[in-house]
């Protein structure tokens, strides 16, 4: 592929990291990757040394933008879980636009499936941010730049940021997800970053212009026990409430993502959306997606860590 592949968020973040994940699996390939990072520092360092090409830039400012999509046609957009989204969304696709950009792959979030009532139901989205990615998926489609949509849920990556603080101190769980059996969709932040590799580096259009990835739709109970299997010892479920969850992770998050996940509890809470799992990722990388109980055997020293 003769023009490089434009990777938003491409430093990585706290907690999935896609667009440095979707970078990697890029250039492992041999692939070109103009990497795009907000800062200079030892992560861009890194990327660089792999081969990766990097602009300095912010998702805010259009003429960084613009400089980043020279002679790009396919692209991978995401962007933190802060304040911007659909401003920068805006001008990062009307920008693709005018570059005549062939594919953007766009890192939404979960909204149903096609066949849900639910599905891009903008009066039905759990939360202002999801609302936001649900507006940001239409603008995409109205740029007309081959735009697709990965839709996910919840991160395997966000309920070990979730738990393991009170884990490794107390053996406990304290979650404001109701009795154990409230069901939460899950995914791995890999399986989505190689389903967004593998679009990026086919040279054939996409078949879809929406992916839903679903790994696993577990029940409090079944994300408790697995943790349990996964690092040999027994933990305590504490459902607390908004209110408590929210004063204990205040100082760890901006407003934007703790509006957010609030809503995003109180929505899994009530269960009104019936959640099954989706066969998007083996349909497109060949492989089966990773479980939660595997995630959790991969990251267990982290999780457990009492030291």
């Amino acid at each position: 592929m003769s023009h490089p592949i434009l990777i938003t968020g491409a430093a990585g973040g706290r907690q999935g990291s896609t667009g440095r994940l979707v970078a990697g699996l890029l250039l492992k390939q041999g692939i070109s990757v103009r990497a795009f990072v907000h800062t200079l520092d030892a992560r861009s360092d890194e990327l660089r040394q792999q081969g990766a090409e990097i602009i300095e830039g912010d998702l805010l400012n259009p003429a960084s933008v613009q400089a980043a999509m020279k002679d790009v046609k396919r692209a991978y957009f995401t962007y933190p879980v802060a304040d911007g989204l659909l401003e920068a969304a805006t001008i990062f696709a009307a920008t693709a636009r005018d570059a005549g950009l062939e594919l953007v792959v766009n890192n939404s979030q979960f909204q149903g499936t096609p066949d849900d009532p639910a599905f891009r139901d903008l009066q039905r989205a759990p939360s202002f941010r999801n609302l936001q990615h649900r507006l940001v998926d239409r603008i995409f489609d109205w740029a007309q730049v081959g735009a697709v949509h990965l839709q996910t849920p919840p991160y395997y990556e966000n309920v070990r940021a979730l738990v393991s603080q009170s884990v490794a101190e107390q053996n406990a769980a304290f979650l404001p997800w109701g009795d154990d059996t409230t069901v939460i969709p899950l995914a791995g932040a890999d399986d989505v970053s190689r389903v967004a590799a593998t679009l990026l580096a086919d040279s054939a259009a996409p078949s879809q212009n929406v992916y839903p990835l679903i790994s696993e739709t577990p029940t409090v109970r079944e994300i408790v026990e697995s943790l349990e299997r996964a690092i040999g010892q027994k933990i305590r479920y504490v459902a607390i409430t908004d209110e408590q969850w929210a004063d204990a992770v205040r100082e760890r998050l901006n407003p934007h993502a703790l509006d957010h996940l609030s809503h995003l509890w109180q929505h899994f809470r009530k269960g009104m959306q019936h959640y099954r799992a989706t066969d998007t990722i083996r349909a497109v990388t060949g492989r089966d997606p990773q479980t939660l109980e595997e995630f959790f055997l991969a990251n267990a020293k982290s999780i457990a860590n009492k030291n």
